[in-house]
């Protein structure tokens, strides 16, 4: 839960300052340093993240690439990063494919502060693939992109474990662009085996064309009922909720407690009964008015060894700050108040 309020804190960084990100430097600083941040890795330890790390190939002297993750001595990631305001390529990868070869490095990213390629060299030893074998973006973070970052945080990093899991990505994202295109434009292959399969009269050209019409609104279809199954499961849950035993977020006493403690410093400005309580899966929110736009701070305490209260500065980004006691809270009033008038002078 740890990686997962740290990458979320740093999507909500990267949604708002990303335009404004025009140079790589900035990137750097302001997102791919955190970022591996968040993954562990001690970006003041220059024996452990190596900035414009040099490495001879063949004739080419002195290039360098950004970063190198050093763990126990060896080389094992290697990162390219770009200005925000670029798209990636292929060839902004030029530099990591020549080091790669040369290196102990496994892994590889590029990276422009947004979007996220990983590289390895699973197609042929000691060279680096052409196709990413997973990539995410920073300001579109899916739960699911958590899970598989989890797998590069320095804490437990282990390379045969990570390139097994790089092995299955690369196969599913290969299985879901086969199937993607299929939907939009079914192939001469795909009608066939349809045909076969949906019915005994002799496939005729005619037939052929109108299975292949047929084919992308059954997958919408198919897609579409499925949604709307979620959406009905989710509506009747929420008229008939689960016994709080049961259910998958459950406000715990800490967290009735840190919200009192939170209501309590808020009332030396606003009324109390403006001050509400939104629990979800990640963090349990104080906000004013119960306006998720409004809020006045963020009780991360779903993780079993460092729990945080997610304060926010001038620029609305939270801070998260480490609290052992539900009571230290009590030492962020200053910003916890700081905000509220905040808020409460731009109403």
């Amino acid at each position: 839960m740890e990686l997962e309020a740290r990458l979320e804190a740093l999507s909500d960084k990267a949604k708002k300052h990303r335009e404004v990100l025009g140079t790589e430097e900035a990137a750097k600083t302001a997102l791919v340093l955190p970022f591996l941040q968040a993954l562990g890795f001690d970006v003041f330890n220059p024996s452990e993240v190596v900035p414009e790390f040099t490495c001879d190939v063949g004739t080419k002297k002195g290039e360098k690439v950004d970063y190198a993750i050093v763990l126990e001595g060896d080389v094992t990631m290697l990162i390219e990063c770009k200005p925000t305001s670029q798209e990636l390529s292929l060839r902004h990868a030029s530099q990591l494919y020549r080091y790669f070869g040369v290196t102990d490095a496994k892994f590889a990213i590029l990276t422009n502060g947004a979007d996220f390629k990983f590289y390895s060299d699973l197609t042929a030893s000691n060279r680096m693939d052409e196709k990413p074998f997973f990539e995410f973006n920073l300001c579109n973070l899916r739960k699911s992109d958590i899970r598989n970052l989890a797998n590069f945080q320095k804490s437990g990093f282990n390379v045969d474990e990570i390139v097994e899991t790089a092995a299955s990505l690369q196969m599913e994202g290969e299985v879901t662009k086969v199937i993607e295109a299929e939907m939009a434009d079914p192939s001469a292959e795909f009608v066939k085996l349809v045909a076969a399969k949906a019915t005994n009269r002799r496939v005729t050209a005619g037939l052929r064309a109108a299975i292949a019409r047929h084919i992308p609104n059954a997958f919408n279809s198919i897609v579409r009922e499925r949604l709307n199954a979620r959406i009905s499961s989710a509506m009747d849950d929420d008229d008939q909720p689960e016994p709080a035993s049961t259910s998958e977020i459950e406000t715990t006493a800490d967290e009735l407690e840190g919200f009192r403690i939170v209501r309590a410093i808020a009332s030396e400005i606003v009324s109390p009964e403006r001050v509400f309580i939104r629990d979800s899966q990640s963090y349990c929110a104080v906000l004013l008015d119960d306006n998720n736009r409004k809020p006045i701070a963020r009780l991360r305490f779903n993780s079993e060894t460092t729990r945080y209260l997610g304060t926010f500065d001038q620029n609305k980004e939270e801070l998260l700050n480490t609290v052992e006691s539900v009571h230290d809270i009590y030492r962020y009033k200053k910003a916890i108040l700081k905000r509220l008038k905040a808020m409460i002078e731009g109403e």
